[in-house]
């Protein structure tokens, strides 16, 4: 029996009458596609969490809470907030806190009420975060007791209120009616339901604001995909619901305010799972909480989920209940998803990835499964709704199929701009297509991504794609991490110097010989640097590269 693909099956439970079926609507005068059954907002979702009663619905250390528990606080908190704070639809309530348990709650009490929830970064020093909340102006700041003092100084008219800290939140949600219902709200699918600040790797993040169809959009993103996956286990048809069946269960090592963090938030409630989520990422941890919380799956940034393949390989009875691998946030290494495919795991584990960024709500690309062991150099092939032009970006014109442009997508998952900044969002959003600022191509419908284009080094007139170098520095196997930079070159314009930590042993001269085995002689680093500490990442697993780039140059140039 031959098992339809990926792509096939998708086709076919978006199609009419179908679970996932989809259909044209107009969306802020644009017509899009979209899923004809999801939810209408993410309100919608909050409400059904009480359905799923006793079920374990969240985990944290040795603390437990079940689905009708949360939907109990839910209730009462956006009760107290609508009555004690005077909140309405459309004000803005920052979150600033590390993955604590009081995420969930918080958030969605607060989409209950059509308010707009505003993450940030809990990595951000005083500074980031003043320039904020002053960008946002929420009325109310909900932090944990280290963000809650550097935040102090900056709340202006803001209220706070402390977790973990001062007890001001236990004793808050003492005080809640556990009979409280959930109070009435007008949520429209294309109303604001979040603003995410970008990772700001170059100048102040942007706040993109993201409404309740792009989030509902993107999970019901993740549900096709899921659905996908369980039809191709099971021979090509979906398996009938077994209420039998182990409780799929995640943990989620992405921050909470990253967006991918907030999917994993959304699709636990959605698909009936249980999360588990850790104060800070910590290997010997997520092993222990892997092998006695029977996790399923494990979602993560690559340079996380590289210590945790590494680790299955040496404690492989810890990760037996492992099912799933899913990665993004940073590029990820093509050997990475080799060796997640090769029989690392005691039983077969699905990888994928999703490519995608703030402004496209999480993954607007796929790839996963037997698909991505076959093509692990590919992001995989849009969402569902989702459409893709590749263009160049000196003309705006579309390239031939194939070759390199920039990556534009369209769909209802891209969101409506960016808050309190029209330039920035005219330059970015055009008549509904998002300019991502990668470059990529699209080969047979599937989507390679090569660089940032702001990262494309130029040698001599030709382009190296720092992305394509680091793939094949990753299979070195006495690289651990690695990033290539360009510097500039009196001659050439600049020059490949390529960062890397792992084998202290290992010389330039033997890492250059590895690129050129492998690419043309331009492409191959004219410096290599080695070093012991880890190199300079965002909180969700991007290379700062400017700060990378300006610390090679001195130390080359020193030379």
């Amino acid at each position: 029996m031959t098992i339809p693909s990926r792509a096939a099956l998708v086709e076919r439970f978006t199609a009419p009458g179908q679970p996932f079926e989809t259909g044209e609507h107009m969306v802020r005068g644009l017509p899009m596609r979209v899923y004809a059954h999801a939810p209408g907002t993410l309100r919608d979702i909050a409400l059904s969490l009480g359905g799923w009663g006793d079920r374990p619905f969240l985990a944290y250390r040795d603390e437990r809470w079940t689905y009708a528990e949360q939907a109990r606080i839910i209730a009462g908190l956006a009760r107290r907030l609508a009555d004690d704070y005077g909140l309405v639809k459309g004000d803005r309530v920052a979150i600033a806190m590390r993955n604590y348990p009081e995420w969930t709650p918080v958030f969605w009490a607060g989409q209950l009420l059509g308010l707009v929830m505003v993450p940030l970064n809990a990595w951000w020093t005083s500074d980031e975060l003043a320039y904020a909340l002053g960008d946002a102006t929420p009325r109310l700041v909900i932090a944990d007791a280290e963000r809650a003092r550097l935040i102090a100084p900056h709340l202006g008219d803001a209220a706070l209120i402390e977790v973990r800290g001062n007890g001001q939140w236990e004793k808050l949600v003492a005080s809640l009616d556990p009979d409280a219902t959930p109070p009435d709200a007008d949520v429209a699918p294309d109303d604001d339901a979040t603003i995410m600040y970008t990772s700001g790797t170059t100048g102040r993040p942007k706040g993109a604001v993201g409404t309740h169809r792009n989030h509902v959009t993107n999970l019901f993103n993740t549900a096709v995909s899921a659905y996908a996956g369980a039809a191709i286990a099971n021979g090509g048809e979906p398996p009938e619901p077994d209420p039998a069946a182990p409780q799929p269960s995640a943990l989620c090592t992405f921050p909470l305010f990253h967006i991918a963090g907030l999917t994993s938030l959304g699709f636990v409630p959605l698909s009936g799972a249980r999360l588990v989520t850790q104060y800070k990422w910590d290997l010997e941890e997520a092993r222990d909480i892997i092998s006695t919380e029977r996790i399923t799956s494990v979602s993560g940034v690559p340079s996380v989920l590289r210590q945790l393949v590494a680790d299955a390989a040496s404690h492989p009875a810890a990760y037996k209940s492992v099912l799933g691998i899913a990665m993004g946030g940073a590029p990820i290494p093509p050997e990475l998803v080799t060796r997640i495919g090769d029989g690392t795991f005691d039983v077969p584990v699905a990888p994928s990835n999703g490519y995608g960024l703030t402004e496209t709500t999480s993954a607007v690309v796929g790839n996963s499964g037997a698909d991505y062991v076959a093509r692990p150099d590919s992001v995989g092939r849009p969402v569902p709704g989702a459409d893709v032009r590749v263009v160049d970006p000196g003309t705006g014109r579309d390239v031939p199929g194939g070759e390199v442009g920039e990556l534009w997508f369209y769909g209802p998952n891209i969101v409506r701009g960016y808050w309190n900044k029209p330039e920035a969002t005219a330059a970015a959003f055009t008549d509904g297509w998002f300019r991502t600022g990668d470059l990529g191509r699209v080969d047979d419908g599937w989507v390679y991504v090569v660089d940032r284009l702001k990262d494309v080094i130029i040698r001599g007139g030709e382009n190296i794609y720092c992305a394509e170098v680091e793939a094949v520095l990753f299979d070195h196997p006495g690289i651990e991490d690695a990033a290539v930079v360009g510097i500039p070159d009196p001659a050439l314009g600049e020059e490949a110097v390529a960062v890397i930590v792992g084998d202290p042993d290992l010389t330039a001269e033997e890492v250059r010989r590895h690129v050129a085995g492998r690419l043309a002689a331009f492409k191959v680093p004219a410096h290599v640097v080695v070093r012991t500490e880890p190199l300079p990442r965002t909180a969700t697993g991007k290379i700062l590269k400017r700060d990378l780039r300006t610390a090679v140059k001195s130390e080359v140039g020193a030379r």
